[in-house]
């Protein structure tokens, strides 16, 4: 049997982006670089050859410093397809927090990217670990094969409840993430993918694997700007991934339009009507997908193209909710109180991190409306307990983020004498120089929560705390907060 008919059989990752790319066609843009799809597998070989010669233990993850690039790629595709799947580091990190994943992987080698050689060496020398960095990767033709539960890729959490954990991605699962994603995005051989998240989430190589089984032309930029955003215009591109924060920063300045764009893919937060209905004026034909999942799965649910219609139309209130399940998603809510609401568990043949029955236990709290619709409401460990009523913190700042003075928001708990706890509410106002009165915030809040959810008091600050990939640090919201004001 040929290479083109095993990867037709085989339920593998490689198998797919094997098949997808064994043409003539441009499949890699980047800057003044283009690569077919069989140079893309050439160098994919060329960068299994490379990996060989480190010496990593069959099967092992290896750690890498890569942004998102044609290198990166072929070192992706090459470690899949060679037993030596990558294992991306966030470049954003101290070399101390990635020195302390790094040798939680057990890998002796790590590798990076000249641009991130000197952060290397820092890692390389506090964990004890040797450096290579990756060579102008040559060209092989070596077949790249795998079995179905072996490891693709290795993705790690974004460590918002300590150190970041490994997701083992495999072969089968990714290979059916990117069937399930695929569809969704309406992704296929005449797509052009250009993302701007970081390589190693989730929502970038995790995103970029899926357009990769599909055949995709890939680009990407190394962070979000409005200017990279016009890059991806001019590049002609079709699909691409973002939070609602870069939208509307576009839409700010201008410059939301995207001709040829078709499928507009986000997550991390839900999107306001305004924005929702202004970015259909920037781009009226667009499909728009709330994608609802993690690192360790997704997607879980999805909030699809039908359903941001009818919520512009009128039915605003979808947007609150992160859609139904995914195709071939099962959901339950475990240990639901009188509320309904308890931890989301699911599960897919999708799901990467799952217990003995097949089960992703998410941590998120939410609940199923009777028309199956899924809300969230926050962080299991995020929950405030006020006065023995139970208030989660996503709910409340997705409320007070609706406010059109509020940019961004984030709620906590702090200690009550009387209380136990009491919600206390972060803020950076739209207009700096005139931020909204808290009493206007509080009547905005109790219009659409209990009083018991209502924070009693408004920080307003400048930005808030996040990590590596932007997740706002409960932990690290205080009072006072410094060159905040509160009322």
């Amino acid at each position: 049997m040929g290479a083109a008919q095993r990867a037709g059989t085989a339920a593998t990752w490689t198998a797919l982006v094997s098949r997808a790319y064994d043409h003539a066609r441009p499949a890699v843009r980047f800057g003044d670089l283009t690569w077919t799809g069989r140079e893309l597998l050439d160098r994919a070989a060329g960068a299994a050859d490379w990996l060989d010669t480190l010496g990593p233990e069959p099967g092992a993850p290896v750690p890498a410093l890569v942004a998102t690039s044609a290198d990166a790629l072929a070192l992706v595709i090459g470690g899949a397809g060679s037993g030596h799947p990558l294992a991306p580091l966030g470049v954003r990190m101290t070399a101390y927090e990635i020195a302390e994943v790094v040798k939680a992987t057990g890998s002796q080698v790590l590798v990076a990217q000249r641009e991130f050689a000197d952060l290397g060496r820092q890692v390389a020398e506090l964990s004890g670990r040797r450096i290579s960095i990756v060579p102008e990767l040559s060209t092989s033709t070596r077949e790249l094969t795998a079995e179905p539960d072996e490891l693709a890729a290795v993705l790690h959490t974004s460590g918002t409840t300590g150190l970041p954990k490994p997701v083992p991605m495999t072969q089968r699962r990714l290979a059916a993430r990117a069937r399930v994603n695929g569809r969704l995005c309406a992704l296929d051989p005449d797509s052009f993918y250009g993302g701007s998240a970081p390589f190693h989430h989730i929502a970038g190589l995790g995103n970029i694997a899926v357009a990769l089984a599909a055949g995709a032309l890939i680009t990407g930029l190394p962070r979000f700007t409005v200017e990279g955003w016009a890059l991806l215009r001019h590049l002609g591109t079709t699909h691409t991934s973002m939070v609602p924060a870069m939208l509307e920063t576009l839409l700010a300045a201008g410059e939301a339009r995207h001709e040829t764009l078709r499928t507009l893919q986000y997550g991390g937060a839900p999107i306001r009507p305004g924005t929702l209905r202004r970015t259909y004026e920037a781009m009226p034909g667009v499909r728009m997908l709330n994608m609802f999942g993690q690192t360790e799965g997704s997607p879980i649910s999805v909030l699809t193209p039908e359903d941001h219609r009818e919520a512009v139309a009128g039915r605003t209130e979808l947007l609150r909710s992160v859609g139904r399940p995914a195709p071939g998603v099962e959901i339950r809510v475990e240990g639901a109180g009188p509320d309904g609401v308890g931890e989301i568990h699911a599960r897919a043949d999708h799901f990467f991190r799952i217990d003995a029955e097949g089960w992703l236990h998410s941590g998120d709290l939410g609940r199923v409306a009777e028309d199956g619709y899924l809300y969230l409401l926050g962080r299991r460990t995020d929950m405030i307990i006020r006065g023995g009523e139970n208030v989660h913190p996503l709910e409340v700042e997705t409320v007070v983020a609706a406010h059109p003075g509020v940019a961004d928001a984030a709620v906590t708990g702090v200690p009550d004498e009387r209380l136990g706890q009491t919600v206390v509410a972060f803020v950076v106002p739209s207009d700096p120089d005139a931020p909204p009165e808290p009493a206007a915030l509080r009547s905005h809040a109790r219009a659409r929560l209990s009083g018991f959810k209502v924070p009693v008091r408004w920080w307003f600050v400048d930005d808030l705390p996040r990590n590596a990939n932007g997740k706002v640090v409960r932990r690290d919201l205080r009072e006072p907060y410094r060159g905040g004001t509160h009322a």
